[in-house]
């Protein structure tokens, strides 16, 4: 079971148990490349009330959702079924909201207190994220603040986003991709679900450089309302010259009758598109955030690209 492959982490009493979580969190990244943290400061009802807000927001008419349209040039904004995985040669079956600090937001109107709930949960993961983090710079050599500057969310060129997910629910998927096998681009994902809402599929092992986990055996990660589920993202693992690991997740539609709906919300440290990456041994030569972004994403587009050609 992944559970057994992906530890569970307390945050408790984090600033005189830092050098033990940090130990724990090292640990965990340098083989799953996934945890789960508990005892991390947000409780279950503030992430049920944000579960609420994001259901609330995708029960509404596609014309109203798409009065806060998907922007390609920011990436922020409702999209549905849009991304192309080259893992699988399909899109993945979902909606998303991508939110910034600078992007458009749904109006209370359609969603009351969508902004004050959403903005609340996003300083709780950026108080997560910092804590976390500031022990990964610790460990690798760098000032314990060196994260913390580098994904500063005030910051106009920080690309940090939030991103509530919807899989519908469907008759016939069985045994199917709900979302293809990838990995995260950024520095750190902070990923939230639902007792009850499975799929999420895991692929310890095999990192960011192999090609899609294909062939490779995933295992199931069960959902749990409160734990917090946190991947390395490819970003951490060039800025730790391969030292923590970004692995491959997917999530899987049921082997059996009917899926349900499931929701997850996944907040993207994603750093400052100006600030300069390079790991403490300098195993790869120093590329901005937004260098690395923008050859990640053709590189992607390319893989997609071929994928469109033979299919």
């Amino acid at each position: 079971m992944a559970e057994k492959l992906v530890p569970s982490i307390s945050l408790a009493d984090f600033d005189n148990r830092k050098e033990d979580i940090t130990r724990q969190l090292i640990e965990a990244a340098e083989t799953a490349g996934f945890f789960t943290l508990i005892d991390h400061g947000i409780s279950t009802d503030e992430i049920e009330r944000e579960f609420d807000v994001s259901r609330r927001f995708f029960a509404l008419p596609a014309d109203v959702k798409g009065k806060t349209p998907h922007e390609r040039s920011t990436n922020n904004g409702w999209e549905y079924k849009a991304q192309l995985r080259p893992s699988t040669g399909t899109y993945d079956e979902k909606e998303s909201l991508w939110l910034s600090a600078t992007s458009q937001w749904p109006s209370d109107e359609d969603v009351p207190y969508f902004r004050e709930t959403t903005q609340a949960f996003i300083d709780k993961c950026r108080m997560i994220s910092d804590r976390v983090l500031s022990c990964f710079a610790t460990a690798l050599g760098f000032p314990e603040d060196h994260f913390r500057i580098a994904n500063d969310p005030t910051k106009p060129d920080c690309l940090t986003q939030l991103r509530l997910i919807h899989y519908p629910a469907s008759e016939d998927a069985v045994g199917t991709w709900r979302a293809g096998s990838h990995t995260d681009i950024g520095c750190l994902t902070l990923l939230f679900q639902r007792e009850g809402e499975d799929g999420l599929e895991i692929c310890p092992g095999r990192e960011s450089h192999s090609s899609f986990a294909m062939g490779d055996d995933f295992t199931p990660l069960p959902a749990h309302t409160g734990p917090i589920v946190v991947n390395i993202g490819d970003m951490l693992m060039a800025w730790s010259d391969d030292r923590l690991k970004s692995n491959f997740h997917r999530v899987r539609a049921k082997e059996v009758g009917k899926s349900p709906s499931r929701y997850s919300i996944a907040y993207f440290n994603q750093c400052r598109r100006d600030f300069v990456l390079q790991g403490p041994l300098k195993k790869y030569p120093p590329v901005t955030v937004g260098e690395y972004f923008k050859e990640a994403v053709e590189k992607n587009f390319a893989r997609q690209q071929q994928v469109v050609a033979v299919s």
